[in-house]
């Protein structure tokens, strides 16, 4: 089991390096990128949008409930919703869910085209493949941290508008810890660990889609061990990114 896994590895490095070479034209590579944006990044706001809003919301709200004593102050709850929001939440949270959705997206259409014989097609007319289908994603990904600034906004706006609408404080309580012992690097941490967490988006399931086997339902198995895999790795990534930097 062990040397499968490590076979595995060696084979996602091998492909991450089969990506960059023999490029495909960038008249062709061009409509694609903005496909996978569109597909990616674009058809991802309303759900990241709808889940930031309301997550954020309920950490104000589980904030606020367990500030019990009267001497401690209300600002408290603005400043827990921010530092959930932009070390955690954001950037980690959303990830995991985009593994599910981005993930299993791109392994079942790189798999359909697998199961369908077009991969081969593209091969024999001297196309390479990976290129071709992986590069568009990895660049459309690099917009994945826009993604993550909204999700960050709208977070902490459902914090706002959950803390000050349901009674749990004021306005200038909120925004007060908002701003109090703010660190910017904490933006720059979040941000770095959304970039790695893109290129896993990209990769890790396209890798699983690519050299899937069988027919149309290991196109399902497929999407699922990719959702597993992406998540785990995802998960790890952030102890170690946070270990590097934070500590």
């Amino acid at each position: 089991m062990l040397i499968r896994y490590i076979s595995q590895i060696g084979k996602y490095f091998l492909m991450l390096k089969e990506i960059f070479n023999k490029q495909t034209k960038w008249s062709v590579m061009k409509n694609l990128i903005f496909k996978e944006v569109d597909d990616l990044i674009i058809d991802s706001l309303g759900i990241v949008s709808f889940i930031s809003f309301f997550v954020g919301g309920v950490v104000a709200i589980q904030t606020a409930l367990n500030l019990t004593n009267p001497l401690i102050p209300k600002y408290l709850i603005g400043f827990a919703t921010r530092q959930s929001i932009i070390l955690e939440f954001a950037p980690t949270f959303i990830s995991v869910v985009m593994a599910g959705k981005m993930g299993s997206f791109i392994t079942s259409s790189i798999g359909t085209m697998r199961v369908t014989e077009q991969i081969d097609a593209l091969e024999v007319m001297g196309v390479n493949s990976l290129n071709y289908l992986v590069f568009p994603k990895l660049i459309a990904l690099l917009l994945y941290p826009f993604l993550i600034g909204i999700s960050m906004f709208l977070g902490i706006l459902g914090g706002y508008v959950a803390s000050v609408y349901g009674g749990f404080g004021s306005s200038a309580d909120f925004i007060d810890g908002l701003q109090r012992e703010f660190i910017p690097f904490h933006i720059a941490y979040a941000f770095i660990k959304t970039f790695i967490f893109a290129l896993l988006l990209a990769t890790i399931p396209s890798f699983h889609g690519y050299y899937m086997k069988g027919g149309a339902l290991e196109v399902g198995k497929a999407s699922t061990v990719s959702f597993v895999w992406t998540s785990v790795t995802i998960i790890l990534m952030n102890y170690i990114l946070t270990q590097l930097l934070l500590t």
